[in-house]
């Protein structure tokens, strides 16, 4: 068994993905069920003439929308993160989600119940749409709250079990002495050019309550995840807040290539381009693990391979 799970499911997307999706099966399929039986009881209580087919087809529809929409709230939510430092930007952004999420759950869930009860030739109403969808989306909006703040969590658990790295010294603005000019005189220059971004050498990791270092030189590749890059060093990921084509400005572009539009590897730590019959390539590291590499990036890489003093990469 792995000592950390969450970050192994991190480091084999498919289970990873696959984790995801049998946890919010049973979440929701779990909460349908005993919202299936609360509503029988419900019924009964009140003396109305439905049954357990009615209460399973009318509380299944609502769930089985409820969870369809769950992969578009997680793709709204990494589109407009909530962090302290966002909170007033994005919220209002999340507060339209919460409409489209019950105008979207409303329709699909109605949908299938005039299809469901067509079927047993039965008829269905929903009744007026408007005070009708007033009533389903206060409800929608504690579910959209409840998904949000469970993925959320779930982000900030992945961060602190497997790592999040930062700049260890943020670079501090040039100093620029002032020089007394003659009133006379009209300097003339030359446009300054910007200067060249930093390159950090070292990188801070705070994994639960350990702080360690890791080297730029260490990280063997660097992948592109949603609002963060993640950093493979020696077999672990640490995660940092960026955008691949942010951080790739950071790097030694001699030493870091980029090879797909989600992955920068470093040179140094290629062993072996093995070519794919669809004119892509899969890159083999020293330490284990492989990359792919785009057929557009593959010039550039063996490009910077032959300029490299990588001797002892082969291009299978």
């Amino acid at each position: 068994m792995p000592t950390n799970p969450i970050a192994w499911l991190r480091q084999h997307p498919r289970w990873h993905r696959t984790a995801e999706v049998v946890f919010w099966v049973l979440v929701i399929g779990v909460h349908a069920l005993l919202n299936t039986a609360v509503a029988r009881a419900d019924m009964r209580e009140a003396g109305l003439p439905w049954g357990w087919w009615e209460a399973a087809v009318w509380e299944g529809t609502s769930h089985a929308m409820l969870l369809a929409l769950i992969p578009g709230i997680a793709w709204w939510n990494r589109r407009f993160p909530l962090h302290w430092d966002t909170l007033a930007r994005h919220l209002p952004w999340h507060l339209l989600g919460s409409v489209l999420f019950s105008l979207a759950h409303v329709a699909g869930m109605v949908a299938l119940r005039h299809a469901l009860h067509a079927a047993a030739g039965q008829a269905y109403g929903f009744g007026p749409w408007w005070s009708e969808w007033g009533y389903e989306y206060l409800k929608d909006v504690r579910a959209y709250a409840a998904i949000v703040g469970a993925l959320t969590v779930y982000r900030l658990l992945l961060l602190r079990l497997q790592g999040e790295a930062r700049v260890l010294d943020a670079p501090e603005p040039p100093l620029t002495a002032a020089t007394p000019v003659p009133a006379d005189v009209v300097p003339v220059s030359a446009p300054a050019e910007p200067p060249p971004p930093p390159r950090p050498e070292r990188f801070l990791v705070r994994q639960l309550r350990k702080e360690f270092l890791i080297a730029t030189n260490d990280i063997d590749w660097v992948q592109a995840q949603a609002n963060y890059v993640g950093l493979r060093v020696n077999g672990h990921d640490y995660l940092l807040r960026s955008t691949l084509a942010e951080f790739a400005k950071q790097l030694d572009p001699a030493r870091f290539v980029q090879v797909h539009r989600s992955y920068l590897v470093n040179l140094e730590r290629i062993a072996e381009i093995e070519p794919l019959d669809s004119g892509d390539a899969r890159l083999l590291l020293r330490g284990g693990g492989t990359v792919p590499c785009s057929r557009r990036h593959r010039a550039a890489l063996e490009a910077a391979i032959t300029g490299s003093s990588a001797s002892a990469t082969s291009i299978a």
